[in-house]
């Protein structure tokens, strides 16, 4: 069945209306009718068995049939993620969200490329947003991850609460498995520096905010692959892509 988000307020209703992308994408892409059951859900974990009543040419109805909350089965991971040069950001938020990161912090950096005016920055979120929940769609999750507006490091790794913090970084590191407890932590964050990585300063107040500095082994991983190849390895041993999950 083909699923789709929407606002929380609006899937509150037993009639929820269909405007926008979701109602391009029904009527014009898939050329769904009146009749035709479809799923949608506001990111939040509630999800919503849906008829279609009306679809006109700019707009359309769906009545609820059923209502349900749906928990997201994946290991929850923060991806502090400092900008990569183009639009490789793009591909980190999609391969992400499609590999179960809950959410994703895009940081400036001493050698980040971007620099970014505000007006281009709340256009890149928007972008950014589009991706995330394309994303989510097709591959089925049931929450949308969250993504912050691009920040400095500095502010970022103040704000940073999560249980097990982690930064991967080629110098003075351990193995990552070694840096993994048996049992799963109540929340990892995931630091990543930009192509020319962290520098030594960036590094050490990385370490005074609790991440410890891992590496993969003998392998350096371009800026855009390292979270995907850390995050695999997280999702199978706690999360739902190992030898438990159903």
């Amino acid at each position: 069945m083909y699923r789709f988000f929407v606002s929380e307020a609006v899937l509150q209703e037993a009639v929820v209306p269909l405007a926008g992308e979701v109602h391009h994408h029904l009527a014009v892409v898939l050329r769904l009718s009146v009749g035709d059951e479809i799923l949608l859900l506001d990111g939040l974990g509630t999800l919503c068995h849906c008829r279609i009543t009306a679809l006109q040419k700019k707009a359309g109805q769906a009545t609820v049939l059923e209502r349900w909350q749906e928990p997201d089965t994946a290991f929850p991971i923060h991806l502090l993620q400092a900008l990569p040069k183009g639009d490789k950001m793009d591909l980190i938020l999609q391969k992400g969200t499609e590999l179960g990161i809950s959410r994703f912090s895009p940081l400036f950096s001493q050698r980040s490329v971007p620099k970014l005016e505000p007006k281009r920055v709340e256009q890149r979120c928007q972008r950014w947003q589009r991706i995330v929940s394309e994303a989510a769609r097709q591959s089925r999750r049931p929450l949308l991850p969250q993504i912050t507006a691009p920040r400095p490091l500095a502010n970022a790794l103040n704000d940073c609460s999560d249980e097990l913090r982690l930064m991967l970084w080629e110098e003075g590191s351990r193995p990552l498995t070694e840096a993994l407890p048996a049992k799963a932590p109540g929340s990892l964050a995931l630091l990543v520096g930009p192509e020319g990585g962290f520098s030594a300063e960036e590094a050490q107040s990385a370490a005074e905010a609790g991440f410890q500095p891992v590496h993969l082994g003998p392998r350096i991983l371009r800026s855009e692959t390292a979270g995907f190849a850390v995050t695999a390895i997280l999702q199978y041993r706690y999360g739902d892509l190992g030898p438990g999950a159903s």
